[in-house]
């Protein structure tokens, strides 16, 4: 069961909305989230909340995108959660623009963000929530994820904010019935 929920992403303005914070973009939606009491700890902000499961824990690190696993480990540390109970919500290349996947483990596709946590975890059995932004046409990946969205993009965004936040608010509902398959959801099927 799912006690920790990451959302890494890299700090400042200049990042904001970037595709490698696309996690953090979330975070205004779901009511569950906006309204939360945020607190600075483990190198970044984190907030509670109790439910008949028990505590789940939100993080949202302060560390750049390479250095998640320093603010992971300290919370997971601090209160004593197994990787497996571990879910971050992150970027991914491997997936479209538009579409999203639940993974528990497996390969970490090169994003460096995921290779810290698994470094700092020692393991990589955490849980994800893949967030696609595709990959560029030409051009370095690192200028893809640390670039902006594109027109096309930022107009179809709002409805896959919308999608993946409601998937997610009932997630927050129900943690034992998280979705555990890999395969790949389409917002516009």
């Amino acid at each position: 069961m799912i006690e920790l929920v990451v959302f890494p992403g890299n700090p400042g303005k200049q990042y904001a909305h970037t595709r490698h914070n696309f996690a953090r973009l979330l975070l205004g939606i779901p009511r569950e989230l906006a309204d939360m009491n945020w607190r600075g700890k483990f190198h970044g902000k984190y907030a509670e909340r109790i439910d008949r499961l028990g505590p789940c824990r939100f993080l949202i690190p302060n560390t750049t995108m390479n250095e998640t696993g320093k603010s992971v480990s300290a919370a997971t540390i601090f209160f004593k959660i197994d990787p497996g109970d571990v879910l971050i919500v992150h970027d991914d290349i491997e997936i479209p623009f538009g579409s999203f996947s639940w993974r528990l483990g497996g390969s970490l596709g090169g994003h460096n963000g995921l290779r810290s946590v698994r470094d700092a975890l020692g393991s990589s059995d955490f849980f994800r929530l893949r967030l696609g932004i595709g990959r560029p046409e030409r051009g370095s990946v690192r200028s893809w994820v640390l670039g902006g969205f594109t027109a096309a993009e930022n107009a179809l965004l709002p409805d896959i904010l919308e999608a993946v936040s409601s998937i997610f608010s009932r997630f927050l509902g129900n943690r034992a019935a998280m979705l555990t398959v890999n395969e790949i959801v389409s917002v516009y099927p």
